[in-house]
């Protein structure tokens, strides 16, 4: 099937199987987002869901929700988030990810660490035996210094690009900084290890591993085929 046909039925499932009235959500962004936020305004709209607000992880998931008439609310004034819906661009059996394709890492790990719950969505091409076999990962760094990370991300095992806009400027995040993409060859052998170093890291704010944060996956795989995994458990295919 249509690779956005798959995206959008992941979405449509697990909004309507997962968001309840009353919910204050975490709204990712990206591509497969992008469906989940027209079914959450189409019900909305149309009174079968009420009383929701939405905490954006990106500028273009703001505006996009606002013109939705999604209801959404600054992270500080929120007491807790229900559940975050989010895509990734690759998640393994264990249900860890790499994220930040769409350049929103920091902002999306943040609402992550506070989400009670995080489900994923997306189409069966994001399902790796391991993480780093088919994306880069993504490493947002400060402008400051930007070029030191280069040679140590190198060190790693990987080869670190800068993402360029169609210009050939830097990419800026929302949070002005400058993201290294970065290729593992064989793909990453111990993601935990690797975060730990980026952690470790002046200047890097925030890279694209999201180990242990996902709690759900709705994955599209074929007409009749979406597939749920839970953490630790094995899927459960739906209609």
């Amino acid at each position: 099937m249509d690779p956005e046909t798959l995206k959008q039925k992941a979405a449509h499932y697990a909004v309507d199987t997962f968001v309840q009235d009353g919910m204050t959500l975490g709204l990712g962004t990206g591509s497969t987002v992008k469906y989940a936020l027209e079914r959450l305004g189409t019900h909305l709209r149309s009174g079968r869901l009420n009383r929701i607000a939405g905490v954006p992880t990106s500028e273009r998931t703001a505006r996009l929700s606002r013109r939705l008439g999604i209801p959404l609310i600054a992270l500080e004034e929120a007491p807790g988030l229900d559940l975050y819906i989010d895509g990734a661009d690759e998640i393994d059996p264990r249900l860890d990810l790499i994220k930040g394709l769409g350049g929103a890492l920091l902002r999306e790990k943040i609402v992550a660490s506070v989400a009670r719950r995080m489900v994923v969505i997306a189409d069966g091409r994001k399902l790796v035996d391991h993480l780093g076999q088919r994306a880069p990962l993504p490493v947002e760094v400060v402008p400051f210094g930007w070029t030191i990370h280069v040679d140590w991300l190198a060190a790693l095992g990987c080869t670190p690009v800068l993402r360029r806009q169609a210009d050939g400027t830097p990419f800026i995040t929302d949070n002005g900084n400058y993201i290294y993409d970065c290729t593992f060859p064989e793909g990453i052998p111990a993601p935990r290890e690797l975060q730990a170093r980026l952690n470790a890291r002046p200047g890097i704010v925030e890279h694209g591993l999201f180990l242990g944060y996902a709690h759900v996956a709705v994955v599209a795989c074929g007409e009749d085929d979406v597939r749920v995994y839970r953490r630790d458990t094995s899927p459960t295919a739906s209609a």
